[in-house]
């Protein structure tokens, strides 16, 4: 055997090895790609389960964000983050005298639970 020979070549060893080689590729990169659109739904699956407002709107955004991935990063803030809970905070914390400490529930929230 030389230095230039190559084993299993033209042999059905060699036809064997490249199918395997071609399935093991078109499998990785189907897993690649249903990874990368499952990731791309956690925004819509986020607000269906938490019932959001603006699931239409996340849904949207989501979509374009294939495109653009800086739209999708909206679409994961307004899923995620509860806007309204956190601007009553934010309200508080702007309206509470200086020096008082602000407490971690907001007043909206707090008369919600009276209730």
């Amino acid at each position: 055997m030389s230095l230039f020979a190559v084993p299993f070549v033209e042999t059905t060893a060699d036809t064997v090895l490249h199918v395997v080689a071609f399935v093991v590729l078109i499998g990785t990169v189907a897993a690649g790609l249903y990874g990368f659109w499952r990731f791309h739904e956690l925004p819509i699956d986020k607000a269906h389960k938490r019932d959001h407002n603006q699931v239409a709107l996340i849904t949207v955004l989501t979509w374009i964000g294939f495109l653009w991935h800086w739209v999708w990063v909206i679409a994961v803030f307004i899923a995620f983050v509860d806007l309204e809970t956190s601007l009553a905070r934010l309200r508080d914390i702007w309206n509470a005298p200086v020096g008082t400490p602000v407490s971690s529930k907001s007043k909206q929230a707090e008369e919600s639970e009276a209730c």
